[in-house]
Parts: structure tokens; sequence; C-alpha cells
């Protein structure tokens, strides 16, 4: 019998190596096309200045290692491979004290395995989801799940998972899509988008989700929750973010960075999984949000998605000594 958990994330874990290009003669950013790449001479020998590999990472794996630190009883539903990588995320996740029960290891399978071109403050991923057999077995009843990131052949996953929450309707579930979910479209998704209590996603993801060209994010939000989401939360980087419950709407600045930021690699995560993890312990939307940018502050002073998030305590800290301005404004 599975136990009783406050949170359960559900998605895929990967190892990240960050390859650290500095700025100088590695590489350097082309802006003349509008569009900001990342540019190297072609078959040439590239040197960088340091490697980090960063395991037990990815969208929900940060969610679960976010709601262990902040205090809550989490666990993750994912997949590795049975070799090195696979065990290393492991014992990652159970030292930050989230339960690997609903783990799989597939013996003779690879452990998904990312590179990370780190350039400045920001960074272009290279990605690839091993195809592993996905299956959800009993994971009880817990308070939220946490559903994101998953591999291209995930499809019929998702079926199994939206009829596991419709048998349990007390479970309330938060939703970030990742790239592959993006790609499926919100009609195959449709039946999640209906059973989320929180949508959470960036202002571009909204308007791919959506389909739609528009910069107004009063508008993006009232249309997100047309399809379906009680919640919708849609961040925009260093200008903030913005919620809506159904019947009002907020804007709430960054909290202030301390220095410039290291690397912005996680932010996304441990603004959405802080302010799910708000949720569960009970905070209105206003205050979820008060939650949020201050994990996201504290994850881009470290290098990778994991070790500048927080603990109850230390967010608490950072609460009590915010600037007044640091405030859910109504919009």
């Amino acid at each position: 019998m599975a136990k009783s958990y406050d949170f359960i994330a559900i998605g895929d874990t990967v190892t990240d190596a960050f390859i650290d290009l500095k700025e100088g003669a590695s590489a350097h950013l082309d802006i003349d096309r509008g569009t900001r790449e990342l540019c190297m001479r072609f078959a040439d020998k590239i040197p960088y200045d340091d490697v980090y590999v960063i395991p037990a990472v990815g969208n929900s794996a940060n969610a679960a290692v976010a709601a262990s630190r902040l205090g809550l009883k989490s666990a993750l539903v994912s997949n590795v491979g049975g070799d090195y990588f696979g065990k290393e995320c492991l014992d990652t996740l159970r030292a930050e004290k989230v339960s690997t029960e609903f783990v799989k290891i597939h013996k003779g399978a690879k452990t998904n395995y990312h590179y990370v071109l780190w350039y400045e403050d920001d960074r272009t991923i290279l990605i690839k989801h091993e195809e592993y057999p996905y299956k959800l077995t009993n994971v009880d009843d817990p308070s939220w799940i946490y559903f994101s990131s998953l591999g291209g052949n995930s499809e019929a996953f998702h079926k199994v998972v939206l009829s596991y929450l419709r048998k349990r309707p007390k479970i309330k579930l938060a939703f970030q899509p990742g790239t592959f979910q993006m790609k499926m479209g919100r009609k195959k998704l449709a039946g999640v988008y209906s059973r989320a209590e929180v949508v959470i996603c960036n202002k571009e993801e909204a308007q791919r989700i959506l389909g739609i060209d528009e910069n107004n994010v009063k508008i993006l939000l009232k249309k997100m929750h047309n399809i379906g989401p009680k919640i919708v939360v849609i961040t925009d980087g260093p200008k903030g973010a913005y919620a809506s419950d159904g019947k009002s709407a907020w804007f709430m600045p960054p909290y202030p960075d301390p220095k410039p930021p290291l690397e912005r690699t996680g932010a996304g995560d441990a603004f959405s999984s802080t302010f799910v993890v708000a949720l569960c312990c009970g905070r209105s939307v206003p205050e979820a949000l008060e939650w949020a940018p201050i994990n996201s502050m504290s994850v881009v002073q470290y290098v990778g998605a994991r070790e500048g998030l927080l603990t109850r305590k230390q967010l608490k800290a950072y609460l009590q000594k915010a600037p007044r301005s640091y405030k859910p404004q109504r919009i």
C-alpha cells in the first residue's frame, strides 16, 4: 500500500551537464534576425570554461525537491535507466527526502541526459527524452498531483493519469506543460486542462498553448481559464508574474535579486512548484504569489535548478525582510 503524501510530482527526471562557455571567443549571440541565436564556429574545437553535472532535475523532479524542502511529504513518479546516472538520480532524490517508491528502473535503458550550453546568465538546452514505457501505479490520494514534462511517446499515458484523477476528485491537479505536452496541443490534453486546479506557464507558452499572438496578459489569463483550469498563472521572466482565480487577477513583481543572476535554469520550476506548495499549505492565491518569486530569486544565484531551493524557514525570512513594494497588485 502506498504511503500518504502531500505532493506527488509526475514527469521525467534528467541529469543536466552544464557546459560553461563564458563570454568571449567560444560563442557569441546573434540578434540581427530579431531572435537571439547562440553561435559557435562550425567544424572547430570550441573551448569551454568548466562543466557541472547535476542529477535528478527536470520540471517534476525539481518540484518534488522544492516541496520536500518546504516541508511537505513528497514523492516522484518517474523513470530512470539501469545505469550509473539512474542510480545517481535516485540517491540524490533520497538525500532530498523525496520518496522514490514510484520511480521505475529500466534495466538496459539509459537515464535522460541533457546538455546545457551555458552562456552569460542564460542557457540553451540540448534535450533527449528516452522512450520509457510510461505506467502509473497506485499512488493513493495525495493532496496534490503536480504533472509536467514527459517524452514524446507519452500521449496515451496522459489518458491514464486523467482516468486516475477522475476516479479521485479530491486530488487537486497542478499542470505545468512541458515541451512535448505543448506539441501535443491543447485539444489532445483538453481533459487535463479542464481537470486542473491550476495551470502554470510563461507568457510565450500561453501564446503557444492558445495558438494566438496576444501580448495582453489579462486576455491570455481569460482565454486560459476558458480551457478549464480554476487558477491560471502566467510568468513573464524578470518582469514578474500574473495570476487569476477567475474572479480576481493580480500582478506580482519579482523579489529583488541580492546580486545579478548567475544562471537562470530552474527559475520557472522554482516559481511554479513553490506557488503550488503554498496552495497545498492553505495559502490564498495572492499569498502563493508572494512565496513563489522568492525561490526563483534564490535558484538563479546557483548553477542548476536544485541547489538554490529554499527551506520554509529560509523562505519566511526573505518574506519578513521584503520591501514594501513586494505585494500582489490587482489588475
